[in-house]
Formats: structure tokens, sequence, C-alpha cells
């Protein structure tokens, strides 16, 4: 039996430890995999850093080490762009959480298809974010499914699903670490016997789909009107992309490390986002229904990320109780 021609479209880490483990799976000894990546896509270099260099995606730096030939369209709607996918006679493209939408002569040119990873046990978090969704959600469940791509957004058939627990202290970091681990052996596993899935891929039950928007900057500002459970949710789900920041004497600070805790006594009344109690190594503000949110590790404008600890044994009045955190005069940017 003849090797899969595999073409790889993908552009952040998630996408990078993917074409990772097939590069791994075909080199691998002993058997020789039923497969061979010919060529991988990815999205332009973008500027990035403080000179605001342009810099390769880690899947353009792993194709690059791997010696694969390596292709970033600006879209994939132009002749010029199909054309170029036709050439390459590949049987089947994996996409990634590539970034570029891929038209209808794309879905249709490789000889089985496009199939996609996607971070959840569809139809649940179809969409651009399903790690942060299902954490704000309190899901005690994610996966990874592996999919047949279609026009529709993450509604093709299912081929392999990979179920992950979430864990009550889980934050997006971590979450997206199990995905990653469940979803390279799952697409390993898909590429293996993709011919016999393809046969026998079940359909989405649409009315049990949900959807992931994508995260927008303003949903990363602290409500505390809201009670501490939920806060400290949308601190672990925003952890490492848009961290969930409030304004304290005007200046933006990141929450990055919380906890939530119930209702608890204090010396007279106090508002929603008033710092309450202080030590040296946390503190506790005031969230609605009488909870408190308990705060160990921020980050400070212009400044790295930190123990509350550090902070105070540089400046113990920064967190001292009586303040009170508040939110951007204007729009969030």
């Amino acid at each position: 039996m003849s090797q899969l021609r595999v073409c790889f479209a993908g552009t952040p880490e998630f996408a990078a430890a993917h074409l990772r483990a097939l590069i791994a799976a075909q080199q691998g000894g002993g058997t020789r995999a039923p497969f061979e990546v010919v060529a991988v896509y990815t999205q332009p270099d973008r500027p990035a850093g403080r000179g605001k260099k342009l810099s390769p995606s880690p899947v353009k730096q792993v194709a690059l080490e791997a010696e694969l030939p390596v292709l970033q369209p600006v879209s994939l709607r132009s002749e010029e762009a199909q054309s170029e996918l036709a050439s390459l006679e590949c049987d089947v493209l994996v996409v990634v959480a590539y970034g570029l939408i891929l038209p209808q002569a794309i879905l249709d040119t490789p000889r089985l298809g496009c199939i996609n990873v996607h971070a959840s046990l569809l139809p649940r978090w179809r969409g651009a974010a399903p790690i942060e969704r299902a954490l704000l959600a309190g899901d005690q469940t994610s996966g990874v499914t592996i999919m047949q791509m279609e026009a529709g957004l993450d509604t093709g058939p299912m081929l392999i699903k990979a179920e992950v627990a979430i864990e009550p202290r889980e934050t997006r970091i971590s979450l997206e670490d199990k995905l990653t681990a469940g979803g390279t052996q799952a697409l390993v596993s898909a590429l293996t016997q993709l011919e016999t899935l393809l046969a026998n891929a079940e359909s989405q039950d649409d009315s049990l789909s949900t959807y992931a928007a994508k995260i927008d900057k303003a949903e990363a500002l602290l409500d505390f009107s809201q009670p501490a459970s939920a806060l400290d949710l949308q601190v672990r789900a925003s952890i490492g992309r848009n961290p969930a920041f409030a304004l304290l004497n005007g200046e933006r600070l990141r929450f990055l490390e919380t906890e939530a805790l119930g209702p608890a006594e204090v010396a007279g009344p106090c508002g929603f986002g008033e710092i309450i109690d202080s030590d040296k190594q946390s503190f506790t503000v005031a969230c609605g229904d009488g909870t408190r949110l308990r705060t160990s590790r921020v980050q400070l404008a212009g400044k790295a990320a930190m123990d509350v600890s550090a902070v105070c044994n540089a400046k113990p009045e920064t967190f001292a109780a009586g303040q009170v955190f508040t939110a951007p005069p204007a729009e969030v940017g």
C-alpha cells in the first residue's frame, strides 16, 4: 500500500505540536508510517517583539527544521494558491488552527478531502475559542475531535474523538496541554486508518451544538459585582492570551492566579472591587453575593508576571486594604 501524501496547514504552537507528531511518526523506527508530509502551509510571518521584526510561526519553524517545503499565501481564494495545492497532488490536507478560510475549491482538491483537529468534543463548542469557552462554562470534560471538513463552521462528519477531564483548577494553558497530547495521538491514529474512518464517519447532531465565539479583549475586564467563582473562571480561562484585568489607581493590573472564597465577616461596609484584606502572600477583593476573590499572582503595567509577595516586598502599600479596583473610563483596548 502506498503512503498517503499529506499537506499540513497550521500556525500556532498547538498546530506545531501536531506537525511534530506527524514527523516523528514517519521517522520512527520499525514500522513504516502509512503517510508522508510533503508540504506545510502556515500564515505569513508577522511582526513580533519590541522591534516588530518579522517572525516565523511555530509551524514554520518546525517545518524548516524538518526541511519541508513551506507555503505562506495571504489567502487561499486566488487561482494561484489553488493551483499550487493541486500541483502537490496530496491525498489529504490536515488543518490545525491554521487561521485562514478554506474555500470550497481547496476543500475539494485533495483526493480524500481535508481533515481538521478541533479542540472540543463536537458538536459542543464549534468555533474559534473552544478551550476558553469550555472553561468559562464550567464544563467538566473537553476533548479533541478529528473531523472531515466541509463548508460549514466545524460541522463536518467526525472520525475520532479523544476525551479529557477538566480538573477543578484547570487553566487555559493546562487544558491546552492535555488537548495537545490527546490530539496528536488521535491525528496519527486517524491518518493510519483514514479511508476506513472516512467511510464510517459520524454525522454531528446540530441540535446539540454550541458556539465558541472568539474571545474579545473586553471580556478580560473583571466585573467585581459578579460572584468570585465566575471571576476565578475568567482568570483561569484567559491566562496566556488576554489575561483578566482591572484598574488599580488608574493602572492596569492583570490577575494571573486567584481563588474564589465564600462570604466572610468584614469590618464595616465595603463595595464591589474593594480590597478587604491583604497580607504578604495575597490580597482579597469583595465580589458579588458577598463572595471574595483571593489573588496571589499578578502582572503590573509594564512589568513581568510576579507573585503578590514579590510586589509587597518591594512596595508593601501596593495592595493595602481599602483600595478599590475600577473599570477603564473608555473602551477597552
